[in-house]
């Protein structure tokens, strides 16, 4: 028997709710056990939307067919970035973990010159001790660096996978367009493949466009640092482009390592220097370089940037953080488009109120 005063409570669930919601949670228990296999598969996926625009253009100019532009676009950057990395790698990154192991020494040179003694006691200190953990935690061996410690094999395994998900992805999107609209009602498969498209120009633009500004924030840098005397010019040029990539606070970060780096080697002069070109040139990406190379393609406040980039880079790392503008850009143009009707039904009510 029941207890007196006690109400029983029931609680009625939809069952297309309890099969959603079991769905969602054998998905994230999906993702959690197959995490390395998952960013595998996500690289790739992302690789093809990038590459989708540049295949079309190699189309465009050549006539020739889909699966051969995108075999010879994608094989080709491949290659290429083989070649740069064969050349390149191991002294791009000597000079990164260079910089970073003189850091400690750095920001004790300048302490010890009275030039932090603005800082105080404590925040020296704890600035100190920060140079000196990221100092440690910088390996010596190239590979650990890039972080792919682990078997030659089990490396390339991994790029094979990504390279052809992608080559795959790109030769057969015609078809994939093609099943997609033949599940879809008629006005709808135009709807939802024009989603793809948009989806597709802003991830695409937004990628080409992140590359060629960090290489010119890079370089900029970079060879600034050597014409002031550096003799770590090309380490801070490739962490200054490599920082570029993340929005918003990249350039700002970079500026922390630069600008000391410059003073501890070169003094104050040299420093200020540096300063303003990073100033100066920030100021010309964010309202020369940026509208011109990407144009409109990712349209978001700084705060969801922000946001985004919080969110994906706890969720994915590094790779998170640096695709967290295109991933933030495709979940505003699904939202727009799923939310079109409301917003026209809205503007009505407005327009017949104003009458």
């Amino acid at each position: 028997m029941s207890e007196p005063g006690a109400r029983r409570v029931e609680l009625l669930l939809p069952v297309r709710t309890v099969l959603v919601v079991g769905a969602a949670v054998a998905v994230f228990a999906a993702f959690e056990a197959i995490g390395s296999t998952f960013l595998i598969v996500f690289v790739g996926i992302f690789l093809a939307l990038v590459f989708e625009y540049p295949v079309r253009f190699v189309m465009a100019k050549t006539r020739w067919s889909r699966g051969l532009a995108a075999t010879i676009t994608v094989l080709g950057t491949a290659v290429a970035v083989t070649v740069f990395m064969a050349l390149l790698l191991v002294p791009l990154v000597g000079g990164v973990r260079d910089v970073l192991h003189t850091l400690p020494e750095t920001v004790d040179k300048l302490r010890t010159s009275g030039e932090l003694s603005w800082i105080g006691g404590a925040g020296g200190e704890n600035v100190e001790k920060g140079a000196q953990q990221v100092a440690a935690n910088t390996p010596d061996a190239i590979s650990k660096v890039l972080g792919i410690a682990g078997s030659f094999f089990s490396v390339f395994l991994a790029a094979f996978t990504i390279i052809f998900i992608c080559l795959f992805l790109l030769t057969d999107i015609t078809n994939l367009k093609r099943s997609l609209g033949s599940v879809l009602m008629p006005g709808e498969d135009e709807r939802w493949l024009g989603v793809w498209e948009r989806v597709t120009e802003a991830v695409s633009r937004w990628a080409i466009g992140v590359v060629v500004i960090a290489t010119i924030a890079g370089t900029t840098q970079g060879v600034t640092a050597w014409l002031l005397g550096s003799s770590y010019a090309l380490g801070l040029g490739v962490i200054a482009g490599l920082l570029d990539m993340i929005p918003n606070i990249g350039a700002t970060i970079a500026g922390f390592i630069l600008v000391p780096t410059l003073w501890a080697e070169q003094g104050i002069g040299a420093a200020i220097v540096m300063l303003v070109v990073i100033l100066v040139y920030q100021q010309v990406e964010n309202n020369i370089l940026t509208p011109k190379i990407q144009g409109k393609a990712v349209r978001l406040s700084g705060f969801f940037i922000i946001v985004a980039v919080t969110l994906f880079g706890a969720l994915l790392g590094v790779l998170g953080a640096l695709t967290a503008v295109p991933l933030a850009a495709t979940l505003q143009i699904f939202v727009q488009e799923l939310t079109k009707a409301r917003r026209e039904k809205v503007e009505a009510a407005r327009a017949a109120l104003s009458r």
